[in-house]
């Protein structure tokens, strides 16, 4: 990020209802910050995400309490990176902070080294990530699904393991049929792959493919993904598709005997051109090296 990106600052003042008791934060587009969810129940309000820092995390609790009310408050996160999550500690005392363990762990392994890591990233993410605390989760759930009852409404929890990080989870509203995705699925934006080795290598593109299948499976009619504008189904669809067209031209790039660099040199300008609207080209080059690295 250069000095001419905007701060990676929540506009809580935009949050709108997308169905009835559902209501959004919006990205804006805005470089590393989510777009934040509140899904509102007779007793209780969930807060998907909380934006990066106590800055945003305080910003976003104010905002929760103005449409929550009394109610008691949830938290959880899609995963943990720093832009989804490290606004959390506002929180804490406040609500009940909800991780599946895979999130839980992730965070413990790899906070303190992403938080590291983003504050070199540019002055305006150093200032936003002052003071960030690391907090853990009041509760853990185990196993692929959990269901939360708001009151008079259901919401639940669904994870996959290892995909995008170790910890991904979607949260589905099935009365309202909205779908979070989290970074699974990002709206015109090239998929964040994470590929970092030695250092952070916890990615499955496979699995990552099964998780985005089964989200479409529900038939969401609104989602709402980790970046990007709110849209349907198409979303999953694009994200799932670019992983598997990915997959299939480094496959038959390695058969013909070219070496990694050289498939990145051939591909990267490829699939940019066939994707002219897309945000973020430079992670590109992060799938086609772990692809790469990873097929057989």
């Amino acid at each position: 990020m250069t000095e001419t990106n905007p701060a990676p600052i929540v506009d809580t003042a935009t949050r709108r209802e997308i169905a009835p008791g559902v209501i959004v934060i919006p990205d804006h587009r805005i470089p590393l910050v989510p777009n934040i969810g509140i899904v509102l129940g007779d007793h209780s309000a969930l807060v998907v995400d909380t934006g990066m820092g106590p800055r945003n995390g305080n910003a976003v609790l104010r905002a929760v309490k103005e449409v929550a009310g009394d109610r008691k408050l949830i938290l959880t996160l899609t995963h943990f990176h720093p832009e989804h999550g490290f606004g959390a500690a506002p929180f804490k005392g406040k609500a009940n902070i909800l991780y599946n363990r895979a999130q839980g762990q992730d965070l413990a392994a790899k906070g303190p080294g992403y938080l590291e890591m983003f504050r070199g990233m540019g002055p305006e993410i150093a200032e936003a990530l002052e003071g960030t605390e690391l907090v853990e989760a009041d509760e853990f759930y185990d196993g692929a699904e959990h269901e939360i009852d708001l009151g008079g409404r259901k919401v639940v929890l669904r994870n996959w393991g290892m995909a995008h990080t170790r910890g991904d989870q979607i949260v589905w509203v099935p009365d309202a049929g909205v779908l979070f995705t989290g970074d699974l699925a990002e709206e015109k934006t090239f998929p964040i792959f994470p590929w970092f080795p030695p250092d952070d290598t916890d990615i499955d593109g496979e699995n990552w493919i099964k998780a985005l299948k089964d989200c479409a499976a529900h038939r969401p009619k609104v989602v709402v993904p980790g970046h990007g504008e709110i849209g349907g189904v198409e979303i999953i669809e694009d994200v799932r598709k670019y992983i598997e067209d990915v997959s299939a031209k480094v496959a038959a790039a390695k058969v013909s005997g070219k070496d990694g660099e050289a498939i990145v040199a051939e591909l990267e300008p490829a699939i940019r051109a066939a994707h002219p609207d897309w945000h973020f080209p430079e992670w590109i080059g992060f799938a086609l090296r772990y692809h790469i690295d990873t097929l057989k």
